[in-house]
Formats: structure tokens, sequence, C-alpha cells
């Protein structure tokens, strides 16, 4: 009765998540929660699980997925762009998330309770096909979504940012593949925006 009362506590903690935006726009105009991320980086790795050249654990792929923004829920979304070129605002958001994947541990104890946590860092640290599938689904999923929104939304660093995708998915033909296909779209929307992407493609790589 005890671990299941530790269960309905973390399955609470993760209405957090249906709250928590992040600073992303669906095509409607609404902003999207991490929920909503979640939910899609996760339909990606089941729609292209049999295309990968690597046999992938697709139970640990996912399970992956779903854990990697629960911290969220106590540390909030931190978009990708603070901390890109700031040491100090990434040393802050792995100590807040670190701090919110012991609490998640803590809250649901036991075997499951360091499943999480582990998990979690196997995520974050990128040593596995998994983690780096889904590492890699996460960043694409988010650029999907940008190209879906209005090109009001975005912010000019993330002009540049549709040029950066490759090193999340370097290491795999197929999800290099696919992030050709999610970086033509961006190239084509900043392209129909008037914008010069020969200037920007320049400030992504600059000389």
């Amino acid at each position: 009765m005890q671990h299941l009362k530790s269960v309905l506590e973390l399955i609470k903690l993760g209405e957090k998540l249906k709250m928590e935006l992040r600073h992303s726009w669906l095509s409607d105009g609404r902003r999207e929660s991490v929920a909503e991320h979640t939910w899609r980086v996760a339909l990606m790795a089941m729609a292209i699980e049999s295309s990968l050249p690597l046999k992938v654990d697709s139970e640990k792929l996912l399970k992956m997925i779903i854990i990697h923004d629960l911290v969220e829920a106590y540390a909030t979304d931190i978009p990708a762009f603070e901390t890109m070129n700031n040491s100090e605002a990434k040393e802050i958001k792995v100590k807040n998330e670190i701090a919110a994947i012991e609490r998640i541990r803590d809250l649901l104890g036991g075997e499951s309770g360091q499943l999480f946590y582990d998990y979690w860092f196997e995520f974050e640290q990128k040593n596995t096909y998994e983690a780096k599938v889904a590492n890699a689904l996460d960043k694409l999923e988010a650029q999907i979504q940008h190209n879906e929104a209005d090109i009001d939304t975005w912010l000019p660093i993330e002009y540049e940012m549709t040029y950066m995708l490759g090193k999340h998915t370097d290491f795999d033909p197929v999800l290099t593949e696919l992030k050709d296909l999610i970086e033509a779209d961006g190239i084509q929307k900043l392209k129909e925006s008037g914008l010069d992407t020969d200037d920007i493609r320049t400030k992504a790589y600059p000389s």
C-alpha cells in the first residue's frame, strides 16, 4: 500500500509537466507543454525504431524519453539557448536537475526510484546507443515544433539553431537523414519569411 501511495504521488507530480510550458508554440498559436513535447518524442521513437541501423532496446529507449523531462516538474524548463553559451547558467541548470532527480528517486523509493534515477543519468551522459537516439529525437522534435509554429515566435538565436542539429545526429546515418529533412523544412520557413539564410548559416558556423 505504501508503495502505491508513492506511485500515486509521482503520477500527481507528472501533472506539472502538463502545466510547465516550453519556449515552443503550436501551429494554432498556443504554447506547448513539456508533456506534449515528451509524448511526441516517444511517438518519434516508436515510428523510427525499425529504420535504425542498429538494434535498439525499445523499452529502455521509451523509458528514458518518458523520464528525461520529469525533473522539470521541480526544476522547470530551461530553453537550450539560455545555457548554450553560458557556462554558469548551464552549471546551475545541471545542479537543479540533479537535485530534482534525487527527489524523484526518493519519492518513488526502492528499485523503481533507482531505475528512474539511473535512466535519467544514462540519458544525460549519452554513453549508450539508446541514450544518443533519445537525445537526438528530443532535439529533432523541438525543431519540428519550431517549423510548425509561426516564424514570429522564433528568436534570432533559433534561426541559427536550425543549422546546429547535426551535432546531435552525426553518430547515426538514419537520424542524420531525418535531420536533413527537418533542417530543410526550417530553412524553407526562414526563406519564405524573407530572411537571409546564407547570413544565418554563417552566424551559426563562423569561420
